[in-house]
């Protein structure tokens, strides 16, 4: 089979791999989809690899062969896949947050081989079957992506009846934009590309900012909100100057929730303290919660494939890597 790795350094090649057998328990899966995450370039970007591993960490497909401790039942079942490999045996496993595995995780794509390949060996226990309707590109991107964005509108407890400011309309943000907006809630997208706010607009919000265009970014929302804020935001793009404008955005008893690896936030205790606000940091979601998101995204009938814009071959690798680091466009996927 054929796999992409990352050698960091923006170095990465197609390389060949013997075809994945699988454990005991475990499962092959032949990749229909690999979506490409932000996060990706983290590893991409970064310095020298000692150990290169094939990347991705975004896959959907098809079960092609079953360990000897794996119902036959399962082959031919399209699947999404959980990219965090634990223990299986702690709490946090057993709960599903195998990447709170108290013994140690490894991830898809960084620590463990990852999906942009022809096929992935993964225990059985992080495979989740698609439900009946749900495209590969969807169930890729709810394997990460999308669900990321799910795990923190149910981390902050979003409600119909909310407002929400969400910081960064990249494919994280856009998809929390869209699942807000079909949960009921109004939403307030930022974002400093005029082109992610154009996309914001037709994926549900209701009004949009550019922060780059505004003397304060508080004042704006407050400006949309009768001068008190909103009860909840979320910021998804990483930049230190959204994750403070984050809490600076919110009304009395407000919470806020970060899912952007990167930003550092420095703030005055006694400004938010009398606000009686709270804060939820947000990492990906469980196995459960990516069944539930996929429920919810067919229950309502919501266009996840929206979110991709670019279409790639493993053979396009270095083109996909070198659009996608501009983070100008939408999402690419991987259709090997």
């Amino acid at each position: 089979m054929k796999g992409v790795v990352f050698y960091g350094e923006r170095r990465l090649e197609l390389e060949d791999f013997p075809d994945p057998t699988p454990g005991n328990k475990e499962v092959i899966v032949e990749v229909k989809a690999s979506g490409i995450c932000g996060s990706d370039l983290h590893t991409f970007r970064g310095p020298r690899l000692g150990q290169p591993v094939i990347a991705g960490h975004e896959p959907a497909g098809d079960i092609v062969a079953v360990g000897a401790d794996v119902s036959p039942e399962l082959m031919g079942r399209s699947v999404m896949v959980h990219h965090y490999f634990g223990c299986e045996h702690c709490d946090q496993c057993r709960s599903g947050w195998t990447q709170m595995c108290r013994n140690g995780a490894t991830a898809m794509g960084a620590t463990a081989p990852g999906a942009h390949a022809n096929y992935i060996k993964v225990p059985v226990s992080t495979v989740i079957p698609a439900p009946e309707g749900l495209s590969y590109l969807a169930a890729a991107a709810i394997s990460c992506g999308t669900g990321t964005a799910w795990g923190a509108l149910k981390r902050l407890q979003l409600q119909g009846a909310d407002t929400i400011a969400i910081f960064g309309q990249g494919p994280v943000g856009l998809a929390a934009t869209q699942l807000a907006s079909a949960m009921g809630a109004r939403v307030i997208a930022l974002d400093i590309s005029a082109k992610r706010l154009e996309r914001s607009r037709d994926f549900g919000a209701s009004e949009v900012i550019n922060p780059a265009e505004v003397d304060s970014v508080s004042d704006a929302v407050r400006d949309l909100t009768g001068g008190r804020g909103v009860p909840k935001s979320l910021e998804t793009s990483g930049a230190s100057s959204a994750a403070a404008d984050a809490l600076h955005v919110l009304d009395l008893w407000g919470t806020a929730s970060w899912v952007g690896v990167g930003s550092t936030i420095n703030f005055d205790l006694t400004e938010h303290l009398y606000k009686q606000i709270t804060c939820v940091p947000s990492w990906t979601l469980s196995v459960p919660a990516v069944e539930h998101c996929a429920r919810f995204v067919l229950d309502r009938g919501i266009d996840v494939d929206a979110l991709f814009t670019d279409t790639w071959k493993l053979t396009e690798a270095s083109e996909a890597y070198a659009l996608a680091e501009q983070q100008t466009a939408g999402k690419g996927v991987f259709v090997p």
